[in-house]
């Protein structure tokens, strides 16, 4: 890297090189990363626990469902308020806010006695979820050079579904631990009440990562901590040749975003920008075709239609396991074709998919599938999941990270976060009534969604691959 009299010093380790910088931007990334991580194992170890959670506590399905979706509630107020705290106390603090609650959460889960005590502390988890859902696309998009943001961002959302799929084998051995049984006696508790207190572990562990990485440059300027500013950027793009330019062009890009508030957003014709409206729509459809279904009932729905128990569980991580595999390629793929066609691809998969499994479940019997209709519906939902995985689950995060302007940006992933909550509340609490009423309308309703999606993407969402932060307007 060319230096210059006015700039940090590229000597140190990191910044001595490209690959350097890139290996050091990745640890990075990681580190922050870790809160997806915990937003997927905390959303999906409950799908081990509610079988458990309703025997326990004798309760109906409509009580359980608000059990499971309750935390949701947290998760969306977390998510609105998350970047207003971030812009006044920095993205790592914030990242540390949530890993005290994650942990609070984990332990008061573990030890609950009654269906109010559970609900509060999944509601108290789900402020943590809701902040880790927003502050790490928001820190990772402005730490990460703009080569291979699309990559990096995409380190969230393989996070989250490697913390799905590890919730999912941990269960599993929890379960096996305990006899086979979720309500089976270990450590002194029941198997299931195991399942929810482990999350501590990677909660610690968000927690003290946090205090080894950087806080993002762009807080750092809007703060006045220039010198520690230029100190970051050379860890993180070592190949800028003159760090007092590269901190001209952030502040440049940032000069309203000081003085901006929640106010900023609204001036559309109907209310919010159109820009915001996009990034709404963008969240809602990621939850309205049903995802989180597969991660918070895969069990008691595989169970509804005939599969035993121990099998039910090994779909479940099948299912995670394909999810990882759909991650991967989206990583590969989202700085090569661009996230709108990988968006696009992804919608048409998930119609047919979703299609077949409507399909499949209206051979349902009592609690019973033909085989041949079994096999469909156990086929197309992986397939469902493959798609959603290399598309939407992790473009959603990248282009809410980085499709606003500077000064609307932490405002309005927090509104675009908060609306993909509440969408996954609705589909959460609504799916057990649902489901018991006529299992293929509802997941008619899930391929109507997911067939809507793709004319909303043709018309209203632009690329955002190769962009800068500040060449955003709107």
């Amino acid at each position: 890297m060319t230096s210059t009299a006015n700039s940090v010093s590229a000597s140190s380790p990191q910044a001595s090189s490209s690959g350097d910088g890139l290996a050091h931007v990745i640890f990075i990334t990681a580190a922050a990363a870790m809160g997806g991580f915990l937003f997927g194992y905390d959303s999906s170890v409950i799908n081990g626990a509610t079988g458990a959670i309703q025997s326990k506590y004798g309760i109906g399905s409509a009580e359980l469902a608000q059990v499971v979706a309750i935390a949701l509630i947290g998760c969306a107020i977390g998510a609105a308020t998350a970047g207003r705290i971030a812009d006044r106390i920095g993205r790592i603090r914030v990242m540390q806010i949530a890993a005290v609650l994650f942990t609070i959460s984990a332990v008061g889960s573990a030890l609950s006695f009654a269906v109010w005590d559970l609900a509060l502390w999944r509601v108290l988890g789900g402020f943590g979820i809701g902040m880790a859902s927003v502050i790490g696309p928001a820190y990772i998009a402005e730490v990460a050079p703009p080569a291979y943001r699309g990559r990096l961002a995409s380190f969230q959302q393989a996070a989250i579904v490697i913390g799905i799929a590890l919730s999912q084998l941990v269960n599993w051995g929890i379960l096996n631990a305990a006899g086979g049984k979720d309500r089976g006696h270990l450590l002194g508790l029941e198997a299931w009440q195991v399942m929810l207190g482990v999350m501590v572990i990677p909660a610690m562990i968000y927690g003290l990562l946090s205090f080894v990485i950087p806080e993002s440059p762009r807080f750092l300027i809007s703060a006045g901590r220039i010198e520690r500013a230029k100190a970051v950027i050379a860890e993180v793009e070592p190949s800028v040749p003159d760090l007092d330019a590269r901190v001209a062009e952030i502040q440049a890009g940032m000069h309203s975003e000081q003085k901006s508030t929640f106010k900023d957003l609204f001036g559309g014709r109907v209310g919010f920008k159109p820009i915001v409206w996009v990034g709404i729509g963008l969240a809602v459809f990621q939850q309205l075709v049903g995802i989180n279904v597969a991660f918070y009932y895969s069990n008691t729905l595989w169970q509804s239609v005939g599969i035993d128990p121990s099998s039910s569980f090994l779909y479940s991580f099948t299912t995670s396991i394909v999810n990882i595999i759909g991650t991967v390629v989206a990583m590969i793929m989202v700085d090569r074709i661009g996230r709108r066609a990988l968006i696009l691809i992804g919608s048409c998969g998930m119609t047919v998919a979703l299609g077949f499994e409507a399909w499949a479940f209206a051979a349902k019997t009592g609690t019973t599938l033909p085989h041949a209709q079994g096999m469909v519906a156990l086929i197309a939902a992986h397939v469902f999941v493959f798609f959603f995985a290399m598309s939407w689950g992790v473009v959603v995060w990248v282009m809410l990270g980085e499709m606003f302007p500077n000064r609307l940006r932490a405002a309005a992933l927090g509104v675009g976060a908060a609306a993909n909550w509440i969408a996954n509340w609705a589909i959460t609490a609504s799916f057990p009534s649902l489901a018991a009423w006529n299992l293929t309308t509802t997941y008619a309703i899930y391929t109507v969604f997911a067939a809507l999606s793709i004319p909303f993407v043709l018309k209203c969402v632009k690329e955002t691959k190769g962009t800068r932060l500040e060449d955003n307007v709107g």
